[in-house]
Protein backbone atom coordinates (compact mmCIF):
# COMPACT_ATOMS: atom_id res chain seq x y z
CA UNK A 1 0.00 0.00 0.00
CA UNK A 2 1.22 3.42 -1.30
CA UNK A 3 1.21 6.13 1.15
CA UNK A 4 -1.36 7.98 -0.67
CA UNK A 5 -3.67 5.13 -0.30
CA UNK A 6 -2.66 4.79 3.55
CA UNK A 7 -3.81 8.97 3.72
CA UNK A 8 -6.33 8.60 1.98
CA UNK A 9 -8.23 5.64 4.40
CA UNK A 10 -7.43 7.82 7.06
CA UNK A 11 -9.12 10.63 5.95
CA UNK A 12 -12.33 8.20 5.03
CA UNK A 13 -11.99 6.59 8.54
CA UNK A 14 -11.69 9.89 10.14
CA UNK A 15 -14.89 11.38 8.07
CA UNK A 16 -16.75 8.21 8.88
CA UNK A 17 -16.17 8.52 12.41
CA UNK A 18 -17.14 12.11 12.58
CA UNK A 19 -20.47 11.28 10.39
CA UNK A 20 -21.39 8.41 12.33
CA UNK A 21 -21.26 10.32 15.54
CA UNK A 22 -23.79 12.76 13.97
CA UNK A 23 -26.23 9.73 12.76
CA UNK A 24 -25.76 7.83 15.93
CA UNK A 25 -26.90 10.91 17.65
CA UNK A 26 -29.62 11.74 15.64
CA UNK A 27 -31.07 8.12 16.45
CA UNK A 28 -29.46 7.84 19.93
CA UNK A 29 -27.98 5.10 18.88
CA UNK A 30 -25.36 4.05 21.46
CA UNK A 31 -22.17 3.70 19.05
CA UNK A 32 -19.13 3.12 21.04
CA UNK A 33 -16.23 3.56 18.21
CA UNK A 34 -15.51 3.38 14.70
CA UNK A 35 -12.83 1.34 13.27
CA UNK A 36 -11.40 0.41 9.52
CA UNK A 37 -11.66 -3.37 9.47
CA UNK A 38 -8.86 -5.79 8.93
CA UNK A 39 -7.28 -5.73 5.90
CA UNK A 40 -7.23 -9.75 5.44
CA UNK A 41 -11.39 -9.68 5.85
CA UNK A 42 -12.90 -10.20 1.86
CA UNK A 43 -16.66 -11.75 2.75
CA UNK A 44 -17.80 -8.52 4.51
CA UNK A 45 -18.39 -4.91 4.11
CA UNK A 46 -18.94 -4.16 8.19
CA UNK A 47 -19.47 -6.02 11.37
CA UNK A 48 -21.17 -4.43 14.06
CA UNK A 49 -20.77 -6.07 17.92
CA UNK A 50 -23.52 -5.81 20.81
CA UNK A 51 -21.42 -3.48 22.56
CA UNK A 52 -21.66 -0.81 20.21
CA UNK A 53 -17.58 -1.07 18.39
CA UNK A 54 -18.64 -1.60 14.42
CA UNK A 55 -15.63 -1.88 11.78
CA UNK A 56 -15.87 -1.02 8.54
CA UNK A 57 -13.96 -2.35 5.18
CA UNK A 58 -12.26 0.67 3.59
CA UNK A 59 -9.91 -1.26 1.17
CA UNK A 60 -11.19 -3.02 -2.56
CA UNK A 61 -10.92 -6.22 -2.87
CA UNK A 62 -8.80 -6.28 -6.65
CA UNK A 63 -6.85 -3.28 -5.37
CA UNK A 64 -5.15 -1.40 -3.01
CA UNK A 65 -7.68 1.53 -3.43
CA UNK A 66 -9.87 3.16 -1.02
CA UNK A 67 -13.60 1.93 -1.80
CA UNK A 68 -16.01 5.08 -2.44
CA UNK A 69 -17.63 6.79 0.61
CA UNK A 70 -20.88 6.15 -0.48
CA UNK A 71 -19.61 2.72 -0.24
CA UNK A 72 -18.88 2.98 3.18
CA UNK A 73 -21.70 5.49 4.47
CA UNK A 74 -24.05 3.01 3.24
CA UNK A 75 -22.18 0.34 5.48
CA UNK A 76 -22.41 2.34 8.52
CA UNK A 77 -26.16 2.90 7.67
CA UNK A 78 -26.43 -0.94 8.04
CA UNK A 79 -24.33 -1.35 11.18
CA UNK A 80 -25.84 1.39 12.91
CA UNK A 81 -29.23 -0.04 12.54
CA UNK A 82 -27.80 -3.09 13.92
CA UNK A 83 -27.52 -1.14 17.23
CA UNK A 84 -31.17 -1.53 18.04
CA UNK A 85 -32.23 -4.14 15.92
CA UNK A 86 -29.28 -7.00 15.67
CA UNK A 87 -30.93 -9.03 13.15
CA UNK A 88 -32.08 -8.68 9.28
CA UNK A 89 -35.84 -8.44 10.10
CA UNK A 90 -38.66 -6.37 8.99
CA UNK A 91 -37.62 -3.54 11.66
CA UNK A 92 -34.27 -3.55 11.06
CA UNK A 93 -34.65 -3.21 7.17
CA UNK A 94 -36.87 -0.31 7.74
CA UNK A 95 -34.78 1.29 10.30
CA UNK A 96 -31.94 0.74 7.90
CA UNK A 97 -33.38 2.75 5.46
CA UNK A 98 -34.75 5.58 7.32
CA UNK A 99 -30.87 5.75 8.97
CA UNK A 100 -29.67 6.19 5.08
CA UNK A 101 -32.65 8.37 4.10
CA UNK A 102 -31.64 10.86 7.09
CA UNK A 103 -28.02 10.52 5.84
CA UNK A 104 -28.60 11.61 2.52
CA UNK A 105 -30.81 14.82 3.52
CA UNK A 106 -28.03 15.62 5.62
CA UNK A 107 -25.54 15.17 2.58
CA UNK A 108 -23.93 12.23 4.21
CA UNK A 109 -24.54 9.56 1.62
CA UNK A 110 -24.40 10.58 -1.77
CA UNK A 111 -24.38 7.76 -4.14
CA UNK A 112 -22.81 8.19 -7.21
CA UNK A 113 -20.83 11.49 -6.03
CA UNK A 114 -17.28 10.18 -6.21
CA UNK A 115 -18.24 9.13 -9.99
CA UNK A 116 -20.97 10.84 -11.22
CA UNK A 117 -22.79 7.58 -11.95
CA UNK A 118 -25.42 6.23 -9.82
CA UNK A 119 -24.54 3.42 -7.37
CA UNK A 120 -26.48 0.14 -7.58
CA UNK A 121 -28.87 -0.02 -4.29
CA UNK A 122 -27.72 -2.44 -1.69
CA UNK A 123 -29.50 -5.64 -0.77
CA UNK A 124 -33.33 -5.14 0.19
CA UNK A 125 -34.74 -7.91 1.95
CA UNK A 126 -38.03 -8.68 -0.72
CA UNK A 127 -41.75 -7.05 0.24
CA UNK A 128 -40.91 -4.62 2.65
CA UNK A 129 -42.47 -1.44 1.41
CA UNK A 130 -40.65 1.45 0.53
CA UNK A 131 -38.87 3.86 3.86
CA UNK A 132 -40.76 6.16 5.62
CA UNK A 133 -39.08 9.52 5.43
CA UNK A 134 -39.82 10.64 8.99
CA UNK A 135 -37.20 11.78 11.32
CA UNK A 136 -35.36 10.25 13.51
CA UNK A 137 -37.28 9.68 17.23
CA UNK A 138 -36.60 11.26 20.07
CA UNK A 139 -36.64 9.87 23.87
CA UNK A 140 -36.05 6.44 24.94
CA UNK A 141 -35.89 3.74 23.06
CA UNK A 142 -34.91 -0.03 23.84
CA UNK A 143 -32.51 -1.98 22.43
CA UNK A 144 -34.57 -4.73 21.14
CA UNK A 145 -32.11 -8.14 20.10
CA UNK A 146 -34.75 -10.81 20.04
CA UNK A 147 -37.59 -9.26 18.22
CA UNK A 148 -41.31 -10.68 18.77
CA UNK A 149 -40.41 -12.33 21.94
Amino acid sequence: MTESEREARERAIERLRRHAALLAEAFELPLRSIEPESERVRSRYGICYSDGRIQIRLHQLRSDGVLKYSVMVDTLCHELAHLRHFDHGRRFWAFYRRIRAYASRQGIYRPGAETGAAAPEPFRAPGLPAAPRAEPRRGLIQLELFPGG
